[in-house]
């Protein structure tokens, strides 16, 4: 076990957690991609790709679970990085196949690219506010529904919830407005 690399990166997202919590309480966080956060999802995503090019995908038996739990979340965080979440897909798969890593992980990982590239999500993981402002669910739809629970199981996730109540203290967004600027964005970094 590398516990320093660990330690690494738990502190690289606790503060990503940190920042995100800061800018939450203040409203901030809810007006686009905030640059600070920005900011802090580019700095881990260059600090893990220096970890990768140095010992590989970091799996449990190298930085424990929390560790490379941290080193998934840090990868799914980097969403203005396209070609590190398509590099990190297979990596991230290959980890899950030795048990080195979360089946429901990578499933995460998975939807995530899907949706950021305007495809169907396989596992429904990815969430966003409705049409109406009332609730959260799925982005871009789901791939064949009728057996989603089979895929959801297989990977350890728990039955899907379709809606979900919106989170505490983050207000419904201008929906038509959030969409243009979403779509905007994954084309300026490179997702479409």
């Amino acid at each position: 076990m590398d516990e320093d690399l660990r330690a690494e990166l738990i502190n690289w997202i606790a503060e990503d957690d940190e920042t995100r919590e800061r800018l939450a309480r203040d409203g901030s966080l809810f007006a686009g991609y905030h640059p600070e956060m920005e900011a802090v999802h580019r700095r881990n995503a260059a600090r893990l790709r220096e970890v990768l090019a140095r010992v590989g995908w970091p799996g449990r038996a190298l930085v424990g679970e929390d560790g490379a739990s941290a080193a998934w979340r840090i990868v799914q965080h980097a969403i203005g990085e396209p070609a590190l979440l398509r590099g990190c897909l297979p990596l991230l798969q290959q980890a899950a196949a030795e048990g080195e890593a979360s089946p429901a992980e990578v499933a995460m990982l998975e939807d995530r690219i899907r949706v950021s590239e305007g495809r169907p999500q396989r596992y429904g993981t990815q969430y966003d506010w409705s049409d109406d402002g009332t609730a959260m669910v799925p982005m871009v739809g789901v791939e064949a529904p009728e057996s989603l629970a089979e895929r959801r199981a297989a990977v350890g996730l728990p039955p899907m919830v379709w809606r979900r109540p919106p989170p505490p203290g983050e207000p419904p967004p201008d929906l038509a407005a959030r969409k243009a600027e979403m779509e905007a964005w994954a084309r300026r970094v490179g997702w479409r």
